[in-house]
């Protein structure tokens, strides 16, 4: 059983440093998703009492 697959991956692994970049890009989109998600959240329920009263 040869390991040509192994190359493969290797050779994908580093093309053009894309990699890297989604070590740091694919975290921060989920941060700034949760943070926007709690932002909209915190309004909503800021706003709601107002309302109501």
């Amino acid at each position: 059983m040869r390991p040509d697959h192994l190359t493969d991956i290797r050779l994908l692994a580093h093309q053009g440093g894309w990699d890297e970049i989604g070590l740091v890009a694919v975290p921060l989109a989920v941060v700034a998703t949760l943070l926007w998600v709690a932002d909209r959240r915190a309004r909503r329920l800021a706003g709601h009492p107002k309302d109501e009263a």
